[in-house]
């Protein structure tokens, strides 16, 4: 039995011991005091411009580090992240969440208090549709072991998870067994030796097996056994814009990015042709099957996720992916001749030239650019779907909502991003309209000695949009972004409008280590990568045909 201690006090020490070193939110009056003991215990507050950039800062640390938090107050700031909650619960993402709530004492005879919307309960009752646990924890005597399960389920099932503060019970002293980290969910023995005695059975009939690495192999560090089980094999592998950068993108063995017809046509043809594809972690979004271009025939598919498993028309609904894949090394499987893929060359120096600066020729550059010291984020729309194309060489350094595609999650995130990973150096990608929405975090940057390079694709609105429906509304207020280094006090700007100037920007931004870079890039609103033509066609195509 642990010692008895305070409700809060117990929170943050399980917080490291989970190995949070920081906490992102806004303060407001029913989370101040609990915001007064974070700022005095090991933990590190980042306070954010607005609760959107904590909730999108917190997503992207947890997904590098195992585990964020955001701590906010009630309603005002609670329903503020419900997108953010959303876009972890979406793409598994373990997250915590921790609001502030009026006190119990406050709450006899229904008052009209601020910040209450309907029912004391009705943030509560929204966060239970958006994560895999929830608490508000009013039973004090049972608070910490409450805490215990819903930090264990984050952890668990890799998605986010609430805790409901009432602001009176902070300092209230709780006791329950003590709970570390709550076992994994292990399949069921005889189900997992009948699924991995018909995937032998299909693997050793196989003459083109091919591996697609989704995007649960990061989340629950499976990097290392994938790869001894596609090194031991010989079978290629691919992964989706979701799990892009989940395995070394300059592999021999590497296919390339897997999304139908909207990917590049090598790769599309070799994962479609294979006669056992085995996929592992794969979220089978709408974006990652090409807008539901793609053609895969589930006779030949081997699926098997954290959730659950099927082999071609077998489910083994008690059978996860860790299991599986410890019992694929242990079989005795032939060793396969690599289908002929194209592998990555280093490459070649980028020439700049005193010419207008083009999509085609921002992304050449990138792709020269980009090294291992670095973590790509990029948000949704053109900067997405181009850097689908890059090659990247480091494990897990590409971070980008690809399958719930929220805008606004790259500048906030690159917070995080260096937060949990001091080691790399953020690069953003992000659109001009995207950057309007949470740009103004790079303040929050600047103010805790970051320094994220942030490239704006400035093409006067919402590029993605206009190829498939385009009006006004995809017009957005032209802003001076090179400009914005003055108004928080800190950082460099560029404004670019040639490869010369792009080049010089990138040299001055590599030397700008202590604070953030914002580079303006001026581009023809006409100009698209080859990958956002290739996804806005098979959008469009979708948007024509729905409306007959």
């Amino acid at each position: 039995m642990k010692q008895p201690g305070m409700v809060s006090e117990y929170l943050i020490n399980r917080l490291i011991d989970y190995g949070v070193g920081h906490v992102f939110g806004v303060p407001g009056d029913y989370v101040l005091q609990f915001f007064q003991q974070l700022e005095n215990s090991p933990l590190q507050v980042i306070n954010t411009c607005d609760e959107q950039g904590a909730g999108f800062a917190a997503d992207a640390y947890a997904r590098l580090r195992g585990l964020g938090v955001v701590c906010i107050t009630y309603c005002v700031g609670g329903l503020k992240i419900a997108n953010t909650t959303a876009q972890a619960y979406a793409e598994k993402s373990p997250l915590v969440v921790i609001s502030g709530a009026p006190g119990l004492n406050e709450r006899h005879r229904n008052p009209l208090l601020h910040h209450k919307v309907r029912d004391f309960d009705t943030q509560l009752n929204i966060f239970r549709h958006l994560t895999v646990a929830s608490t508000d924890l009013i039973d004090v005597e049972n608070a910490c072991c409450e805490i215990d399960r819903v930090l264990a389920a984050a952890v668990r099932y890799k998605r986010p998870v609430y805790i409901e503060l009432p602001r009176d019970l902070t300092g209230s002293v709780c006791s329950c067994t003590h709970n570390p980290l709550a076992p994994a969910l292990g399949s069921d023995p005889e189900a997992l030796r009948e699924a991995l005695a018909e995937a032998a059975h299909r693997l050793g009939n196989a003459r083109r097996p091919v591996i697609i690495a989704g995007i649960e192999v990061q989340r629950f560090g499976l990097q290392k056994p994938l790869l001894q089980f596609a090194e031991t094999t010989g079978i290629p592998f691919a992964c989706t814009p979701l799990s892009k950068s989940t395995m070394s993108e300059d592999h021999p063995l590497f296919l390339g990015v897997y999304e139908g017809a909207v990917g590049r046509d090598q790769t599309r043809q070799i994962v479609e042709e294979s006669d056992c594809l085995l996929m592992l972690g794969t979220f089978m979004t709408d974006v990652n099957l090409g807008i539901f271009t793609a053609k895969l025939n589930q006779a030949q598919t081997i699926s098997v996720t954290s959730e659950g498993s099927s082999i071609a028309f077998h489910q083994y609904p008690e059978v996860f992916l860790d299991d599986f894949l410890s019992g694929l090394l242990a079989l005795d499987l032939p060793q396969f001749t690599p289908v002929a893929s194209q592998p990555s060359a280093a490459p070649k120096p980028f020439e700049a030239q005193d010419t207008p600066l083009t999509i085609g020729r921002l992304f050449e550059y990138l792709e020269s650019f980009i090294g291992d010291h670095m973590v790509l984020l990029a948000d949704p729309g053109e900067a997405m779907f181009a850097a689908t194309d890059l090659t990247i060489r480091h494990p897990a350094a590409f971070l980008s909502p690809a399958y719930y595609t929220s805008m606004g999650f790259a500048v906030p995130g690159a917070i995080g991003a260096q937060l949990a990973r001091p080691d790399l150096r953020p690069l953003v990608l992000v659109g001009d309209g995207a950057f309007q929405m949470t740009g103004m975090e790079v303040s929050t940057a600047a103010r805790f000695g970051l320094s994220p390079i942030v490239v704006v694709l400035n093409n006067c609105g919402y590029g993605t949009e206009r190829p498939m429906t385009d009006g006004g509304f995809n017009d957005i207020p032209l802003w001076r972004f090179s400009r914005l280094p003055e108004v928080i006090g800190a950082g460099k700007g560029f404004e670019v409008f040639t490869e010369q100037d792009f080049d010089q920007a990138l040299t001055a931004a590599v030397a700008n280590t202590t604070a953030p870079t914002i580079i303006d890039v001026h581009l023809d609103p006409s100009d698209h990568s080859p990958a956002l033509k290739r996804l806005t066609d098979a959008l469009g195509a979708k948007v024509r045909n729905s409306g007959r």
